[in-house]
């Protein structure tokens, strides 16, 4: 599934890198969202990318994470848990722009693109199910992917107040929290599993 998300999302890429007219019908504009009702952006958003780095590092971050996850649901919901991996992903997408839309509702400059909030939630789940399992930063350094994540969290809250790049950092925090929100949903026990296994290492 993970890698099915990644060849789709690079062609609407690619094939709005190339369409100026594609890329404006597609992008998340909360103002257009509102006023014109068009909330297919909330997900068609998260399939297009501002450039080539943009969408190499989504598509890594998400194929190193991703099929871990897939894993992971396929021993935890069984059967259900493909369909629940590409509800994950896609209900991710929408979940993680939905403040933006209402804090920019007002705002017809304000555009977003990306899947940084379903990657995002991704991330999050994978954390959630092994909360000590390192992440390398560079390809060098390994530090428990529950480190990461908090600070991670608290990067992503204060740059969201701070609004000082064209980052949408508010997505990035509520992908976050919206994945771990979304399997804690299916599995109550889960949440349950990834507390033991803090206790275990305290």
């Amino acid at each position: 599934m993970t890698l099915l998300i990644i060849i789709i999302t690079v062609a609407i890429s690619l094939a709005c890198f190339n369409n100026s007219t594609l890329n404006r019908k597609l992008i998340l504009n909360p103002f257009v969202v509102m006023q014109r009702k068009e909330w297919f952006r909330l997900v068609t958003s998260g399939f297009q990318h501002a450039d080539y780095l943009h969408l190499f590092i989504n598509m890594f971050v998400l194929y190193s994470f991703g099929q871990a996850v897939e894993m992971y649901y396929a021993l935890t919901f069984g059967s259900a848990g493909k369909f629940l991996y590409i509800l994950l992903y896609l209900t991710a997408i929408a979940a993680s722009n939905l403040p933006s839309v209402y804090k920019e509702q007002h705002n017809p400059a304000f555009h977003s693109l990306g899947a940084s909030g379903a990657v995002s939630a991704v991330v999050f789940t994978s954390i959630l199910f092994n909360p000590y399992n390192k992440i390398y930063l560079y390809g060098l350094i390994g530090l428990p992917g529950i480190l990461l994540g908090l600070v991670y969290l608290a990067y992503s809250w204060y740059a969201g107040k701070q609004k000082q790049d064209n980052i949408n950092h508010d997505a990035h925090f509520w992908g976050a929290i919206y994945g771990i929100a979304f399997t804690v949903c299916f599995k109550p026990k889960v949440l349950l599993f990834f507390i033991k296994q803090l206790l275990f290492m305290v």
